[in-house]
């Protein structure tokens, strides 16, 4: 399992950073992406890191405004999720994408676990 954490209430504008942690494996060894899901909708795949070369990627609905980054040191990665809007609201997961990089919807996600609520308002 991956497990998901951070989360938490912030401002429209504001900023915070999720952080992903296995059970019993290395991450460097997997692509991890982070999704969401919103309550009634879909679950979003916003951002992938690659396992070998650290290349990432990222929804349109975050590029610009959210970074993902890996510390294998401490066997974890990161989302610095910054310019917080309204509609960012929502369960945000990390996992192993059953498919390449597992960005938008429709996407299939294995190994994750429960996810950080992450809620933006005033």
């Amino acid at each position: 399992q991956l497990q998901a954490s951070g989360g938490g209430l912030v401002q429209p504008g504001g900023s915070l950073r999720l952080s992903c942690a296995p059970s019993g494996f290395t991450l460097d060894e997997y692509v991890i992406t982070w999704f969401r899901q919103a309550p009634g909708k879909g679950r979003e795949g916003v951002s992938c890191i690659s396992s070998s070369d650290g290349r990432t990627d990222y929804a349109d609905s975050v590029k610009g405004r959210f970074t993902i980054s890996r510390d294998n040191a401490k066997n974890t990665v990161y989302l610095q999720m910054n310019s917080l809007k309204p509609e960012d609201t929502a369960v945000y997961y990390c996992a192993t994408p059953a498919v390449g990089c597992g960005l938008g919807m429709g996407q299939l996600y294995v190994a994750y676990g429960p996810g950080t609520q992450v809620t933006v308002s005033s």
